[in-house]
């Protein structure tokens, strides 16, 4: 992968081949519920086929009523301290997600900061990994995949600009 762009946004609102959602291992909604609302009733039914998703995996949808031809669901590690493989778990997340971005022959995809939330991670570390996954994943020959990292609010925007931009 060259490069990811730091957007600072609504994931929602994206109109992207893919976006991503930082999902619980049911899949079912709970902090992703911004999506399901504007996703609508049916990608909560569609998720009920999967029958979850672990820690460190994903698994994509249609995107249904949002700008976003698909949603990709992965589940990011709780924030333990990290003695409890938080990194190389959430390293698995973003590779699991553009894999099946390429797997799906996507254009594009959208991540948010994936665990920051009330998973706690820290968001200097988790940007850090974020960026440095997306950024050396192997990119396919003939492969024109634009990478966004969605970031909700300044800081986090900040923060995202300053790891791909090599200023860790």
């Amino acid at each position: 992968m060259s490069h990811a762009d730091p957007v600072r946004g609504n994931i929602v609102e994206l109109e992207v081949d893919a976006i991503v959602n930082a999902a619980n291992s049911t899949l079912l909604g709970g902090v992703d519920g911004a999506i399901h609302r504007a996703a609508g009733p049916e990608l909560l039914a569609e998720c009920r086929t999967l029958g979850g998703c672990p820690t460190g995996e994903a698994r994509i949808t249609d995107g249904y009523r949002l700008p976003a031809k698909f949603v990709i669901h992965t589940v990011g590690p709780v924030w333990r301290g990290g003695e409890y493989n938080e990194a190389a778990l959430l390293a698995s997340c973003y590779t699991s997600c553009l894999q099946l971005a390429v797997r799906y022959q996507l254009h594009s995809i959208a991540f948010p900061a994936i665990s920051t939330g009330v998973y706690g991670y820290p968001l200097r570390a988790a940007a850090q990994i974020a960026c440095t996954t997306v950024t050396q994943f192997p990119e396919e020959p003939g492969s024109n995949l634009r990478v966004l990292c969605v970031c909700f609010d300044a800081q986090t925007e900040t923060i995202y600009r300053q790891m791909l931009s090599g200023q860790n």
